[in-house]
């Protein structure tokens, strides 16, 4: 019935940029018959994680249109798989190695209605000493949640101040002194501007509900993350790379299986695989001699 499914990644990286134009991810969204409505996030974090899941689950629910309702201690599959179930979210963490990301959202959709997601919080960096921190951790969790429900990136640019919302990419969470100003915001919590996203997003209401709804899923799903060594070593199983950031380090892969792109959308036939990928402030191509890229085609164009 449903032969309209994409398969959509976002992945986390630590550095931001401070802009308040819209960020919106594309169109993508919960189906839903009224607002305010209430999403089902399904914890399979372990004790170390839950205040931060707290946290940012409260923080997203003083949106007017928006309520997280987190079912405590209630795994729907492995960590390591986080595979989520179609109408909810499931949030996890485990050690996914040494891949270049702390965190991963991921959004199943039809057309452009959101039908399940899910959050990866990744332990071999939280493990380390440099993002061990309560400002990192809250800062992670925040955005992955805030990519399940369709929020985009304020901003991607490495250096720039923080702008105080948590879609903000940046290397110093908690701002102020140490930073690259010593009057930064922290970036650990929405702010107004995420609030009135959100409303953007939500203003309209749907004659159906994806929020607790079963769909069939017709897009693949990883079990396993990808080593960056394995995105670089076989690009083909994620598509080809199509848009790069300021480093020159790949950030988004599509993988069509038919229909076409336009801009930042597709069209009603299209079926594929987006994968969005942000990295940790270290070179992650730094051990890996002379990166190939395959010859870029860009279905976005």
């Amino acid at each position: 019935m449903h032969r309209r499914h994409l398969l959509v990644l976002v992945a986390l990286v630590l550095l931001a940029v401070p802009s308040f134009a819209s960020h919106a991810w594309g169109s993508y969204h919960w189906a839903r018959q009224s607002n305010p409505f209430t999403l089902k996030v399904y914890d399979n974090v372990t004790s170390n994680w839950e205040s931060y899941l707290s946290t940012a689950a409260s923080d997203w629910s003083q949106s007017a249109v928006l309520d997280m309702n987190v079912i405590w201690q209630s795994p729907l599959t492995s960590a390591r798989k986080c595979g989520s179930a179609t109408g909810v979210i499931e949030i996890c963490n485990t050690t996914y190695g040494q891949n270049g990301w702390l965190g991963i959202a991921g959004i199943s959709i039809s057309g452009n209605h959101i039908t399940k997601g899910y959050t990866k919080l990744n332990d071999t960096y939280f493990n380390m000493a440099t993002y061990n921190t309560p400002a990192y951790r809250q800062f992670v969790t925040c955005q992955e949640l805030g990519h399940d429900f369709g929020l985009g990136h304020v901003n991607e640019t490495f250096t720039d101040a923080n702008t105080g919302s948590c879609m903000d990419y940046t290397n110093d969470p908690d701002g102020g002194a140490g930073g690259g100003s010593s009057s930064d915001p922290d970036n650990m919590n929405p702010n107004q501007h995420d609030f009135d996203m959100i409303a953007s997003i939500y203003s309209h209401l749907d004659s159906t509900t994806t929020v607790g709804a079963i769909f069939r899923n017709i897009a693949s799903e990883s079990v396993r993350v990808k080593g960056i060594d394995e995105i670089l070593a076989d690009a083909g199983q994620w598509g080809m790379p199509v848009k790069f950031n300021d480093k020159g380090m790949p950030t988004v892969f599509v993988r069509a299986i038919s229909g076409n792109h336009n801009g930042g959308d597709h069209d009603e036939n299209f079926k594929g695989e987006v994968t969005h990928v942000l990295w940790v402030p270290e070179d992650p191509f730094e051990a890996i001699e002379e990166p190939k890229f395959p010859d870029v085609w860009d279905p976005l164009n």
